[in-house]
């Protein structure tokens, strides 16, 4: 692999020296540190000289005057770049991967202690999203709310447990009558009944048996048509596991919040692993700094990968944690867990 202008054999091995001695010890990087440990007996001084030039690139930066320096976001892009992906786990790693999923009942289980395992080996934040695609994801009961003029609070509750409410805008004002109808008729008809399924038959109604229902199937037919039964969130299950790994250092600590934040609103999950993860990527992806989907998620890492059975995607796996990360380690135990994904899941009957 080709290195960038102004990377040279030297450079890149006293790069890649100081990644991965700050990555090791959280502490900047000094020349008298890598001259200790440099296999060609470079000098403190010529290894400054280097170090110079680095920072000059962008790959380093020096968080005080008399400290060493730390990679930045282009360095651990460059650092990635140069890993060969032919690191394996060791086999307490593979063991505890073994364990703990192997015996999972279902891909729903199978994801959910992934997250656990994954935010164990990593030290960051294991995130699996499973689709439901497959699963039962039949309607309990809905239920609707007037907020405001023209605006309806929608719960959709299915029995595989997930909870999905959405606020609609709607064309036309809707009485709490109205709604209460509506939800009656929704809940008498179709409780039980496959979401796709469900949405198809009132689809058909609305046009069949409007002149027989008329103000009731207007209003049944508003909600449809404003998205009260889109399931495209519900339809995925997010398991996040490990955001305690994530406290740092003080001056992280408003990052920490931000992300936080983000991880406790599910459906931003999914968002932001949708927008890094396409579901074509045959690699684990490495992902420095997340600010094209997020701003406030500039100095985190994303490590994932989609989670296929056979050519189809059936969720999500992935790490998110600071960019100080033993980003090989992670990067094996992600690909790892996939493939057994696929081989559990894709046995034949």
């Amino acid at each position: 692999m080709g290195s960038p202008a102004g990377i040279g054999k030297r450079e890149r091995e006293i790069l890649t020296a100081i990644v991965e001695t700050y990555i090791s010890s959280g502490e900047p990087v000094g020349s008298r540190t890598l001259a200790r440990s440099n296999r060609e007996s470079l000098s403190a001084a010529s290894i400054r000289n280097v170090m110079a030039d680095l920072a000059d690139a962008g790959y380093l930066e020096q968080p005080h005057t008399s400290a060493g320096r730390v990679p930045t976001a282009q360095a651990y892009r460059f650092y990635v770049k140069q890993l060969t992906g032919e690191a394996r786990l060791s086999p307490a790693d593979e063991s505890l991967i073994q364990d703990s999923l192997q015996s999972s009942q279902d891909l729903q289980e199978f994801m959910e202690r992934s997250s656990h395992v994954l935010s164990l080996i990593s030290r960051g934040v294991g995130v699996t999203v499973s689709s439901s695609a497959g699963q039962r994801n039949s309607l309990e009961h809905v239920y609707f709310q007037r907020m405001a003029d023209k605006k309806v609070l929608a719960v959709v509750v299915t029995r595989n447990g997930l909870v999905r409410d959405r606020v609609l805008r709607m064309n036309h004002d809707l009485t709490i009558g109205d709604l209460e109808a509506a939800a009656a008729y929704i809940n008498q008809n179709f409780r039980g009944w496959e979401m796709e399924a469900l949405r198809n038959e009132i689809a058909r109604r609305v046009q069949q048996e409007r002149s027989e229902y008329d103000r009731l199937m207007a209003s049944v037919e508003q909600l449809y048509a404003q998205g009260a039964l889109a399931t495209e969130g519900a339809a995925q299950t997010v398991y996040v596991e490990g955001a305690a790994n994530l406290v740092i250092t003080e001056q992280d600590k408003e990052r920490l919040r931000q992300l936080l934040a983000t991880l406790e609103e599910k459906q931003r999950v999914v968002e932001l692993l949708s927008a890094y993860l396409d579901t074509r990527q045959e690699a684990v992806r490495v992902v420095v700094g997340l600010e094209d989907a997020m701003p406030h998620l500039d100095n985190f890492v994303l490590i994932g990968t989609p989670a296929r059975v056979g050519d189809e995607v059936r969720g999500s796996l992935a790490v998110i944690g600071p960019t100080r990360m033993d980003y090989e380690h992670t990067i094996t135990a992600v690909s790892y867990i996939a493939r057994l994904f696929d081989q559990l899941w894709n046995e034949p009957a």
